[in-house]
């Protein structure tokens, strides 16, 4: 593997029973069963390892009623990486499932876009339904993080590493950003929020919790297909078909932790 280019780890760690009339904004002709599974990413090569979002805790899956189907710890360590070892995360927005567990990673620089942070501190927090996916405790740990010179505010495109770079959408929060990451196949795009499942992207559907739902269609328009060399190579940050999409990083890791790579192609099925 070069300097430049990574493996790519998808780590499923939650879960939650949805329909898809609770995950799409607006009428749904099709109400059936719409899982939701919850992931957190891992981007290493031999310089270096990027932990890309951080999940959450016991405490929030009981007060929000999701289950955690492996703690985020133990699939970090599935894949050889401490958290306590980790220097740089990159989050992608701040809501409760993508920004809790920041104590685990000790001495880790969290990169993170400052209009996101703007955002979940801000004026928009006195909108009940913008305010419901943030927990107020990360928010002061962050808060913490910056006093203590570990939080670096990413550029709308910005590249934080060789093969690494962070770009800002918007649309599902104010600040949300995805990450592109160079693999042995080309770049593949950790879509995060920005798109929760395929279908998002698919049918041009946005998630039912959306800040700027036409910023969002815009962003599968043209934003994220721009970023990557087939549509194919944009990992949404909830779909459970990830984990069958892509194979299982070894054996026993088989829907737990998925090795992720451009260049795969999705069966008809799976469309």
């Amino acid at each position: 593997m070069n300097d430049d280019t990574y493996d790519v780890h998808a780590i499923r760690y939650g879960r939650v029973d949805r329909t898809a009339a609770e995950n799409f904004l607006g009428p749904c002709a099709w109400d059936g069963p719409m899982p939701m599974d919850y992931f957190v990413w891992v981007v290493a090569n031999r310089q270096r390892t990027v932990v890309v979002d951080t999940g959450f805790g016991p405490d929030q899956a009981r007060l929000r009623g999701r289950t955690i189907t492996r703690p985020v710890p133990d699939g970090l360590r599935a894949v050889g990486v401490d958290p306590s070892q980790v220097d740089d995360v990159v989050l992608t927005h701040l809501h409760y499932d993508h920004a809790g567990n920041l104590g685990l990673f000790d001495r880790a620089t969290f990169h993170v876009q400052e209009r996101e942070v703007h955002f979940a501190v801000g004026p928009a927090m006195t909108d009940p339904g913008r305010s419901s996916a943030y927990v107020p405790d990360d928010l002061a740990a962050l808060v913490h993080l910056v006093h203590g010179r570990r939080v670096h505010f990413c550029g709308p495109d910005e590249e934080l590493f060789p093969g690494i770079s962070v770009h800002l959408v918007g649309g599902h929060t104010a600040g949300t950003q995805v990450v592109r990451v160079r693999t042995a196949g080309g770049p593949l795009l950790l879509a995060s929020d920005a798109a929760h499942f395929y279908a998002n992207m698919q049918q041009r559907r946005v998630f039912a919790v959306t800040h700027d739902p036409e910023q969002l269609l815009d962003a599968y328009a043209r934003r994220l297909p721009g970023l990557v060399d087939s549509p194919e190579d944009i990992v949404p940050g909830h779909d459970p078909l990830v984990l069958h999409h892509y194979p299982p990083a070894e054996p026993h890791l088989d829907g737990w932790v998925a090795q992720l790579s451009a260049g795969f192609r999705m069966r008809s099925d799976e469309r």
